[in-house]
């Protein structure tokens, strides 16, 4: 099935890939999202559980689809005694990138209160702070689909770039189901109506496949940086794990079921990355 789809791939440049792999991931939120024309509230339990699952899926990302790669390019452009620099180098921007976006951007996390939003202070409605929120979370992982596959035209264009990439793409969009649920949930359960609160949900994910035509193109015409755009998409999704993910999975009753969920989708990406790449 999967050189099915590797062949299909292959008739689109890497910025047309990245585009259809960051729209799916995009379709993906939506699916999550659409569950409040069925259900006006999910268990706590379930939603803690699903946040650790990102947070599982984004770490286990960060190093085999991002960070391992980097090294190895690195290994080729500046030799073995210094293949460490680029993702050094790259992840500390990634980091820094996210940091600065937190500080700039007023938003607030899912379980927080109103009085607890982060950045600049303002008056804006709780559900755009949390819609911001989330959109800030999907910049990397736009991001780190956009670069793999730009990867795939820019350095070695074999089945294990394009194995890689589709591993990435499959686990962020597994990831961002719960997504979709994470945000438009608690909308639903505040009043707010089902369409909107699906409209909502689906729409902090739109930013996806921007990124994600960014990062490709990016790693396409500049041929150098893809070891450190690679790590740079790695420091952002780790950014946002440690400060957003993990913390609003801990904030209830539910830290166990949070840290199973974590361990189990830290299990699904892994795997899929050394079975397809």
């Amino acid at each position: 099935m999967f050189d099915s789809l590797f062949v299909w791939l292959e008739q689109f440049s890497p910025v047309q890939q990245a585009l259809i792999a960051t729209t799916f991931t995009w379709l993906v939120t939506a699916a999550g999202a659409s569950l409040v024309f069925f259900f006006k509230d999910m268990s706590r339990k379930w939603l803690d559980g699903m946040l650790g699952f990102t947070g599982g899926v984004m770490i286990a990302a960060s190093y085999w689809s991002l960070l391992a790669p980097a090294i190895e390019m690195s290994k080729d452009q500046v030799g073995e005694k210094w293949m460490w620099l680029p993702p050094a180098l790259g992840f500390a921007a990634g980091a820094l990138f996210l940091f600065g976006l937190d500080r700039l951007v007023p938003h607030l996390h899912i379980n927080f209160k109103k009085d607890e939003s982060e950045g600049p202070k303002t008056n804006w409605h709780r559900t755009t702070l949390l819609v911001l929120a989330i959109t800030l979370h999907n910049i990397p992982e736009g991001l780190a689909v956009g670069v793999a596959f730009g990867a795939i035209g820019a350095g070695i264009s074999d089945s294990w770039q394009i194995g890689g990439a589709v591993a990435l793409a499959l686990g962020i969009g597994l990831q961002n189901f719960p997504e979709g649920i994470a945000v438009a949930m608690p909308l639903r359960r505040q009043g707010v109506s089902r369409r909107k609160s699906f409209w909502y949900g689906q729409l902090s994910a739109i930013v996806e496949p921007v990124a994600g035509v960014v990062g490709a193109a990016a790693v396409l015409y500049a041929t150098p940086i893809l070891p450190y755009a690679l790590a740079f998409a790695a420091g952002a999704m780790i950014f946002v794990v440690i400060e957003e993910v993990v913390p609003e999975s801990q904030r209830d009753k539910y830290t166990d079921v949070s840290t199973l969920g974590f361990i189990g989708g830290f299990l699904v990406m892994m795997s899929l990355d050394v079975a397809l790449g």
